[in-house]
């Protein structure tokens, strides 16, 4: 009887841990190899394991919600005589099960209600929150530790100094009501409950997009969000593209849209303003040696995610195409891998898609950049020539440039945009694909 370890596979260089959202099998059930045997989700990407052997799923190591680092042991298949699990389970007697399911049941009331760490006002990573429920510590404690990660976040050596140090001590009432006395603000701040009529409906966030709405409101407090708009002149770029998209989608296989070749000229901007390839931590400043371009795109379910192309100032254009094109679909058919959201620099999101002139997007942390590209729209100009000026149909675009003011002056935030707006004006109309 042979006994094989599903293990939680690499997912990338920068991915080391995931949460079990869903076991798509149970104890008992039959596994075909290649098979999907549950949903995993790291902070950005929900995926499926697979299996790599058929038989008999015996054993689930870890349940719902449950965090995993990568290359632990996940679950238990027997890939030889599986019918015997089945044979097992059927030799239980109901009575037995019966006054199993008893004691279980009594046991839950036993046990006081879950904290829900939803409530808090910080920032709270699925490690933190299980170190917490396994310790017993409370929403106001955690409130109440100060946090020596980014932002000020929680680490897992903050929480478990702190109930190293709340063991050890005597306690005492009036670090009690020091403890409770932050927390009394917050609570205050809370929106008032939401009037519901018989006509409304009261929909849950999923998972996504509550990571979403956490990472924007953290963002929005942890950076100082200036804009930076300019309008661009891209005529020759319609025509080139009219002109050869039939062309390089018959020799390519792949459809030529605007997407990469905006992001090469992002790409040679950012060489040219390297000030603006980088991050913050704390009072350090990180100067990027990679550019890795986030691309924001839709997911089957209607929320947002950046893939990232790695190295894009290296891409011809060709190549950026591809890129694009591989990530936008793979991100429309949720077949996204970890790793594909990882390690971006500066992200461009395109906010024409839904007929936006321009947006003022909120900064990706920890980036400092981020470029929306507007609706292109035919505009009457004013042409200048060397015989006078003239009135003329032009195509045309705004570019809106939101960055970090933090680090980010006005003088760098719109140098940058200017010049991505001169790499796509000066695009030449006779450009070999």
């Amino acid at each position: 009887m042979a006994r094989f370890e599903l293990k939680l596979p690499k997912m990338g260089e920068s991915v080391a841990e995931a949460t079990i959202t869903n076991w798509l099998k149970e104890v008992g059930d039959r596994i075909e190899a290649d098979e999907a045997v549950l949903e995993i989700a790291t902070d950005k990407v929900d995926s499926e394991v697979p299996s790599e052997v058929s038989g008999i799923l015996v054993e689930q190591l870890f349940g719902k919600d449950d965090l995993v680092q990568v290359g632990q042991t996940i679950a238990i298949i027997e890939t030889e005589d599986g019918e015997q699990v089945s044979i097992v389970k059927e030799a239980v007697a109901p009575e037995v099960i019966a006054e199993v399911t008893k004691t279980v049941d009594a046991a839950k009331e036993s046990v006081a209600a879950p904290v829900d760490f939803s409530d808090s006002e910080k920032f709270l990573s699925p490690l933190v929150k299980n170190i917490a429920k396994e310790e017993g510590v409370s929403v106001a404690e955690l409130e109440a530790i100060s946090g020596t990660g980014k932002e000020g976040r929680v680490t897992k050596n903050d929480i478990l100094d702190y109930v190293k140090n709340r063991t050890s001590q005597p306690v005492v009432a009036a670090p009690v009501a020091a403890v409770q006395k932050p927390v009394a603000a917050p609570v205050a701040q809370k929106a008032s409950p939401v009037s519901v009529s018989g006509g409304d409906e009261i929909i849950e966030m999923d998972r996504m997009r509550k990571l979403i709405a956490g990472y924007m409101v953290a963002s929005v407090q942890t950076s100082a969000h200036v804009q930076s708009f300019i309008e661009v002149d891209v005529t020759n770029i319609v025509k080139w593209r009219e002109k050869n998209k039939n062309a390089f989608e018959k020799r390519e296989g792949e459809k030529l849209t605007y997407t990469p070749i905006f992001m090469e000229a992002v790409a040679k901007a950012i060489k040219d303003y390297p000030g603006m390839n980088i991050s913050v931590d704390g009072d350090y400043i990180i100067k990027k040696k990679n550019i890795n371009l986030g691309m924001a795109a839709s997911l089957p379910n209607g929320n947002l995610i950046v893939p990232v192309i790695k190295n894009a100032d290296q891409l011809n254009l060709v190549g950026m195409a591809k890129a694009v094109n591989d990530l936008g679909g793979r991100a429309k058919a949720g077949k996204l891998k970890p790793d594909d959201t990882q390690g971006g620099t500066y992200t461009v999101t395109n906010v024409g898609t839904f007929g936006s002139v321009f947006g003022t997007p909120i900064l990706n942390q920890p980036q400092v950049g981020i470029l929306a590209l507007g609706a292109i729209r035919k505009m009457p100009a004013v042409i200048e020539t060397p015989e006078g000026d003239f009135i003329g149909i032009r195509q045309k675009m705004f570019l809106s440039h939101s960055y970090d003011h933090r680090v980010v002056d006005g003088a760098l935030g719109g140098s940058f945009v200017k010049r991505v707006a001169e790499y796509l004006e000066a695009f030449d109309v006779n450009r070999d694909v």
